[in-house]
């Protein structure tokens, strides 16, 4: 058994359960439930004796929703964004989890300590952190850039931007390429003065932006040469640079970070072992070797220190990768999912009518 997972299953106090029937957890699918299963799920199955089976879904915590107003719930977990958990957890519709039933950092002490800021609330328990962060190929540039503002600077760092279609991220890069703190990120986007600046500072770079709605999008401006920066997901940008070999880097500063975690569906069928499946799953040597699969940041403290080699290769060191690596979060946003469910009809509209305008 591979170090990391010896020391979670040393780490677990709980028993094994007798429980056999198979535990079901809503999950997206792709790279992410793969890496859940073998990181996670595999081993737990190998400890307990309790098999894991995966749902593949868009919308893991809609399928909570719906499962649990129809009063027939068959999923026993959900893999969902943190804003998703909050509204789960506030609407009745997910279990209260209960921080003392966590497996504690090495060496004792509280668990809430060791998880990040805003990654375990009352039915809600991290597993990762992915961002969506500036990628450029250095070998189009004449020099890289360093901050969110030479995101802007069309002088010092000509060519086109790739940005998402979307008022989410997109506004709050605007701010910070603006010289908005990132701790007032949110307070100047909530007044109309705000919105205004952001579309302005995006009006500054507009004839230069190329816009983009999937994932894989952004890649393929870089390697075809049609933009020299764009937003993108880290985890893609890792992929392309480190398995396909393309000649692409981060940009750290001003990474927009999100968070996915565990919650339990009111009406589990299989209660005790989704309660088990947390603790394990959020132990830090799980969530390490996790984060030597797919290139999120573990969300325990703990755990980062734990962080081996990249297993696609076996040796590329993943810690550095990590959106949660510590000089990758000296100037990071946490993304606010409350703000954006408060606002997010308007400033959609907002901006989509700024799109469509002259």
């Amino acid at each position: 058994m591979p170090r990391s997972l010896t020391l979670a299953a040393t780490l677990l106090a709980t028993p094994a359960l007798a429980q056999q029937d198979p535990l079901t957890i809503l999950s997206w699918g792709g790279d992410f439930a793969a890496m859940q299963d073998q990181a996670m799920a595999q081993p737990f199955s190998a400890r307990t004796g309790i098999p894991v089976r995966f749902v593949d879904t868009d919308d893991p915590a809609g399928m909570v929703k719906t499962q649990v107003d129809a009063g027939n719930v068959t999923a026993d977990l959900a893999s969902v964004g943190q804003g998703a958990g909050m509204r789960l957890c506030d609407e009745g519709d997910a279990l209260p989890i209960d921080p003392a039933s966590l497996v504690p950092p090495p060496g004792g002490g509280p668990v809430a300590q060791d998880f990040l800021p805003r990654t375990l609330t009352d039915c809600f328990v991290a597993t990762d952190i992915y961002s969506t962060v500036i990628a450029y190929d250095a070998g189009k540039l004449a020099q890289s850039p360093t901050s969110a503002a030479d995101f802007f600077d069309l002088e010092r760092f000509p060519g086109r931007r790739g940005l998402g279609r979307t008022p989410q991220f997109t506004m709050e890069l605007a701010l910070v390429g603006d010289g908005v703190p990132l701790d007032r990120v949110y307070a100047v986007l909530a007044t109309p003065e705000g919105v205004e600046r952001a579309l302005a500072k995006l009006d500054s770079i507009r004839d230069q932006i190329v816009w983009w709605e999937a994932g894989a999008q952004p890649i393929q401006l870089l390697a075809d040469g049609e933009v020299a920066m764009t937003h993108a997901y880290n985890g893609r940008i890792f992929k392309a640079a480190q398995v396909d070999g393309l000649p692409l880097s981060i940009l750290w500063d001003a990474q927009m970070m999100e968070v996915e975690g565990w919650v339990i569906p009111r009406g589990a069928p299989n209660l005790d072992a989704a309660r088990e499946f947390v603790s394990f799953s959020t132990s830090p040597a799980v969530l390490a070797r996790a984060a030597e699969i797919l290139p999120y940041g573990p969300p325990r403290r703990s755990a980062q220190a734990m962080v081996g080699n990249f297993l696609g290769d076996g040796t590329t060191p993943m810690g550095p990768h990590l959106p949660t690596a510590s000089r990758n979060m000296t100037n990071a946003l946490f993304v606010d999912p409350a703000f954006w469910a408060d606002h997010e009809t308007e400033l959609r509209a907002r901006f989509t009518a700024w799109l469509g305008s002259e």
